[in-house]
């Protein structure tokens, strides 16, 4: 039972806490895996009391039951919880956001998806040149013709964002690898922030930049935050942003614990594993709704592109 329980509890410290070294960080992002380890360890700790009649197995048996529902209100959201309706009438907005491995990953079949899904609004993180052209011969221009952003102006990956209707002049946004401000629709339309903050291999910078997209958001009143955060819901600066009135719309639609990351094999013979941490967000402000969301598998690249339908309330 220590087995299950020593970990599970060190992912509870770090979830309450909001820590500053690199790994610490980086565990935060598998929290919701403390409550199975907790689930286990209370089996284990039940039987091993109903069997000896301890007193001393009822401490690790109340300390995993504690466990066990602190990490499931943290993940009921997930399932459970109101999600406001779309206006009578509302049009859909469909936004597709993928991050493309450094240009590795399958640009045809994110432009196909885009098509397939119709989409108004594509976010792809990590673009190259090779990548951007290789879409563009697949046709992007004819699904979605308004674009910023891209390797023109990040020249070895960049962020960028194409859309159906017209972009405004983008305002970059202080992050080492990419991210925009940008008007869709003209005046009176969305203020999206097409966001890319560094990963926390280094905390401090990936600190800071979620401290400008946070800051960009609320003092520029953007209705949707959209692309690879590298940061879960677990993760306290993304609970800041929670706080300031922007909802993930997986979490918003109740579609269940939906991981992006990390999708292609990175840890060798682990990459049979599915993708285990989300970290690809279509954030939300408190003017839109959340129709549905879910993500899609995409090749060639280590994440999972998140799809979600929304509509103004």
């Amino acid at each position: 039972m220590t087995l299950l329980l020593l970990p599970a509890v060190g992912l509870t410290a770090l979830r309450l806490g909001d820590p500053s070294w690199g790994p610490a960080v980086r565990a935060v992002s598998f929290a919701p895996y403390a409550l199975p380890l907790y689930a286990a360890a209370l089996v284990v700790g039940g039987i091993v009391h109903a069997r000896w009649r301890g007193r001393l197995e009822l401490v690790p048996v109340a300390l995993a039951a504690v466990g066990l529902a602190l990490h499931g209100w943290w993940l009921a959201p997930y399932w459970l919880g109101p999600n406001p309706p779309a206006a009578r009438g509302a049009e859909p907005l469909v936004v597709v956001t993928s991050n493309l491995f450094q240009g590795e990953g399958d640009a045809l079949g994110l432009v196909e998806l885009a098509s397939a899904e119709e989409a108004d609004l594509l976010v792809v993180n990590e673009v190259t040149g090779p990548a951007l052209r290789r879409m563009r011969s697949a046709g992007l221009d004819d699904v979605l013709p308004y674009s910023v952003g891209g390797p023109e102006t990040d020249p070895v990956v960049g962020t960028m964002v194409f859309s159906r209707v017209p972009l405004s002049e983008p305002r970059r946004l202080d992050t080492p690898l990419g991210s925009w401000k940008v008007d869709v629709g003209g005046p009176g339309g969305l203020t999206l922030l097409a966001v890319h903050p560094s990963a926390p291999l280094d905390a401090d910078g990936w600190r800071r930049d979620h401290d400008t997209v946070r800051r960009a958001a609320v003092r520029g009143g953007a209705d949707l935050v959209v692309g690879d955060l590298n940061a879960t819901l677990d993760h306290a600066p993304l609970r800041r942003l929670v706080d300031a009135g922007y909802r993930d719309a997986v979490e918003l639609t109740n579609a269940g614990y939906r991981p992006t990351w990390p999708e292609n094999g990175l840890f060798g013979p682990l990459g049979v594993l599915p993708a285990l941490v989300q970290i690809d967000h279509v954030l939300v402000g408190e003017d839109l709704a959340a129709r549905s969301a879910r993500t899609v598998a995409l090749g060639g690249t280590d994440h999972r592109a998140v799809v979600a339908v929304l509509a103004p309330q």
